[in-house]
């Protein structure tokens, strides 16, 4: 059990960068941390963190074995809850990171909350693609298909992104035909916070057609915004179904040149690969999979 504490002295100074706050997360001194790290190191024979008087930061070697030290935790602690837990009520933190689509994702986590109230969820609404072992994240949400050979995955449902504008656009500035008819139109266009990229269009277009065309009316790089001022006549937006649904019913919102849309989006739940994984982790993963699009 002394190896463990180490371990787990470890992995909190490393993922909070301080021995103090390593310190009171564990309700220890961070004397006793700073300690705990360092007897680690001797017996490893290596240096896992740097210090300074400000920070501390991971070597080389401690990258390596922080990676290792979450994967023994994970099992420890999956291990303890599948046997002192297996017939109570989940509960404990998940940190999770969700991509900024609240309209799609706040219905779930509100009913996940509702049904499992001791399951406290530490939640990073982001676009960028974080490094989920590294971060110490238990699962993220994200588009497309998953490269990281650390992480296990399984999917969400799958969207289809849309151009629309409301009906007042159109009566004022007309319905564009084809692709290249937006270069007369204000077009609103989505930034990824991450890379400061514009999101592509996913239009059919001819060799002498090009995005560059698009004439940008507005730049954000979050989706919600685009969506208020599309509905508020001032532009022609590209968004996902999911997320204007509901408008086109209320006609607010219709959709444009859809013969020249070729798309289709798919999220994905993404976490670190373990042999045992945590009660409160396979029924978050769950919950997702089963209630995500059906709201």
């Amino acid at each position: 059990m002394d190896a463990l504490s180490g371990i787990d002295y470890f992995v909190q100074a490393a993922e909070t960068r301080s021995f103090s706050e390593a310190g009171r997360n564990l309700g220890v001194s961070s004397s006793a941390v700073g300690k705990s790290v360092a007897r680690l190191e001797a017996r490893l024979g290596v240096r896992l963190l740097h210090r300074s008087t400000r920070s501390i930061t991971l070597t080389a070697e401690g990258r390596l074995f922080l990676e290792r030290c979450r994967r023994i935790l994970c099992e420890v602690e999956a291990a303890e809850l599948e046997l002192s837990e297996i017939h109570k009520e989940p509960k404990g933190k998940l940190h999770v990171s969700l991509p900024l689509v609240g309209s799609l994702v706040m219905p779930v986590l509100t009913s996940f909350m509702h049904q499992y109230p001791l399951i406290e969820l530490d939640v990073d609404f982001s676009d960028r693609m974080v490094d989920v072992v590294e971060e110490g994240f238990d699962a993220v949400i994200r588009t497309g298909e998953p490269t990281d050979s650390r992480l296990m995955s399984r999917s969400l449902g799958t969207y289809r992104l849309l151009l629309v504008a409301s009906p007042d656009y159109i009566s004022k500035y007309g319905k564009p035909e084809t692709p290249a008819e937006l270069s007369d139109h204000a077009c609103l266009q989505h930034k990824f916070p991450s890379t400061g990229k514009y999101e592509s269009w996913p239009l059919v277009r001819t060799n002498t057609e090009s995005e560059s065309m698009i004439h940008a009316a507005m730049v954000c790089n979050t989706s919600e915004a685009l969506l208020d001022v599309a509905i508020s006549g001032l532009g022609i937006a590209c968004l996902p179904d999911f997320m204007v649904r509901e408008t086109i019913n209320r006609g607010e919102l219709t959709t444009l040149l859809d013969d020249y849309i070729e798309h289709q989006g798919a999220f994905r739940m993404l976490w670190p690969t373990s042999k045992y994984m945590a009660p409160k982790l396979r029924l978050f993963i769950d919950f997702m999979a089963e209630e995500l699009f059906k709201y």
